[in-house]
């Protein structure tokens, strides 16, 4: 069995459930999806899509850059939006976290809620 570390770091919003920020095993940091909480005051960041955005990807670098990874060694991500007409403008900040050239893999679905009412959330997974 391969052995598993657990990732866990103020820079980012405490697990607001069961479950770890992020789980190292076989070489992968495995991260959980992050809405927009701000890591200090635990609320949704007001604003429109592009902020929460912002906020969703700051704090996986959070948590990557405590597993000992980076935003560059992602190779899958997921997003997942409350309403679709919201992806031009979340893909625009996107972007600018992961450029076109070396980018992960990546699924984008609509849901129909998230917790605490986020526009989006993220997870991904990165090499260590």
């Amino acid at each position: 069995m391969t052995e598993r570390r657990i990732v866990a770091t103020d820079g980012a919003p405490k697990a607001i459930g069961p479950y770890s920020q992020a789980v190292i095993a076989g070489g992968f940091v495995h991260c959980s999806g992050q809405i927009p909480l701000d890591p200090q005051t635990m609320q949704i960041v007001g604003g429109d899509i592009a902020a929460q955005t912002e906020r969703v990807l700051r704090n996986l670098a959070a948590v990557l850059g405590a597993a000992g990874s980076e935003m560059a060694r992602v190779v899958r991500c997921t997003v997942y939006l409350t309403d679709m007409a919201h992806f031009p403008a979340m893909n625009e900040v996107y972007a600018k976290h992961f450029p076109a050239q070396g980018a992960p893999a990546r699924s984008t679905v609509a849901v129909a809620g998230l917790p605490h009412g986020a526009l989006v959330e993220i997870d991904c997974i990165a090499l260590v």
